[in-house]
């Protein structure tokens, strides 16, 4: 009886545990396993698999949903003070996404996939690309979503949003239910990438061995690498050119009282009352910021946009496929389009890299091992992308306050 209680108890500490700790905890355990008992190790792949494939059922509805709501429900605004500081986000998202290009064609990386029975069909240049894009468009939404064409998704997604935009107010809410139904459902589905993370590390390293983690080791160098790139010398950068001041007592600020914060709570969302404090102690205009950042915790992603990045053109290295500069420069508006439409949920930008993907011909089957191995990383890699995405809320916003005093 007291075995089993202790058993009861251990189960509920590990529940109680954050996702991190839990994913954590799966790769030693896995990697332990699969040390001792290789064959053994390789038989949970199982696992892995049945997490794979739950991602890639849900990650087409998930997308079509979200953008459907997202512009559906979107309170229109006619203050013009939040027009600048719009465009400081768009432009850090666009800068973000061309810097992670730049590193990734500097440092290539590939990874360790299960490509055996994938079919790619790699782009002839950018010309081609455009056209398959322009074919992909077009094909009926059901079919898409069957098919994993995150591309007409997306497109149908933003038509029938601004469709929408018209329709009366019970049909926004009942959009707005619905896109927080499926968000529930992703939520579920990750609550299980420990089980599904050891099933992967295990198979992987009884496989290949502990080489795989040098191949994460360089992966999550380029990212955070673009990451901070962006926080130190982009981001001070745009606010010199707007302010004309010394950039680095705004920006070092941002990141100790709002980056900190937000590199353990994971969420942008969760971080919003954080930088509304911190807007508050910097005297910005209350009008203004009370609007700004909660719209920057769902628009100013410039973290996505290098994780969608980084990480597409690491599937395409592994499969060979060569993408010239041009090609990537429109990965770079993919990206920065697409990060804007992040899930809310933990890890939501990587199941953003199918919809990249698909530009290069790379199988849903490939995009969706990447988007594991994502969530592998996920314990650095999305802490330093919501450090980056929220501190940069504040920093912009501040930045086009002072703008905006300037120019009465």
């Amino acid at each position: 009886m007291t075995s089993n209680n202790e058993n009861l108890s251990l189960l509920a500490k590990i529940k109680s545990m954050g996702l991190v700790s839990q994913i954590i905890i799966a790769i030693i355990l896995a990697s332990i396993f699969a040390t001792i008992a290789p064959d053994t190790a390789q038989s949970f792949s199982v696992l892995g698999q049945l997490f794979v494939n739950a991602l890639k059922a849900v990650a087409p509805v998930l997308i079509f949903i979200l953008v459907i709501s997202s512009i559906a429900n979107q309170k229109p605004n006619n203050d013009a003070n939040l027009k600048p500081i719009i465009v400081l986000y768009l432009i850090g998202t666009l800068s973000a996404a061309f810097v992670a290009v730049i590193l990734s064609f500097l440092f290539p990386t590939t990874l360790t996939l299960d490509i055996a029975s994938a079919v790619a069909n790699p782009p002839q240049g950018l010309g081609e690309v455009l056209t398959t894009l322009a074919f992909k468009v077009v094909e009926n939404p059901v079919k898409a979503i069957i098919n994993g064409n995150f591309i007409a998704v997306l497109a149908w997604g933003i038509g029938l949003g601004l469709t929408l935009k018209h329709s009366n107010e019970s049909t926004k809410a009942m959009v707005l239910d619905f896109s927080e139904a499926i968000t529930s459902i992703v939520k579920l589905v990750i609550r299980f990438a420990p089980i599904g993370i050891f099933g992967l590390v295990a198979n992987t390293i009884a496989s290949t061995g502990f080489a795989v983690f040098a191949e994460y080791g360089q992966l999550l160098t380029v990212l955070v690498g673009s990451m901070l790139i962006i926080a130190l010398i982009v981001n001070p950068l745009i606010v010199y050119v707007i302010t004309k001041q010394n950039p680095y007592p705004l920006v070092f600020t941002c990141l100790k009282e709002s980056g900190i914060t937000a590199f353990f709570t994971r969420s942008s969302a969760a971080n919003v009352p954080i930088n509304l404090a911190l807007c508050k102690k910097l005297k910005l205009h209350e009008d203004t910021y009370s609007i700004s950042i909660p719209l920057g915790s769902a628009i100013n992603m410039a973290g996505a946009a290098i994780t969608v990045t980084v990480l597409t053109l690491a599937t395409a290295n592994s499969l060979g496929i060569e993408i010239d500069f041009p090609t990537a420069l429109l990965l770079c508006v993919v990206a920065s389009i697409s990060a804007c439409g992040s899930s809310g949920v933990a890890g939501g930008s990587l199941l953003l890299i199918p919809l990249a993907c698909s530009l290069f011909g790379v199988p849903n089957d490939v995009a969706m091992q990447v988007v594991a191995i994502g969530f592998i990383i996920g314990v650095i890699q999305d802490s330093a992308e919501t450090a980056l995405n929220s501190s940069t809320d504040v920093v912009f916003t501040a930045a086009a306050s002072h703008y905006l005093d300037k120019s009465k």
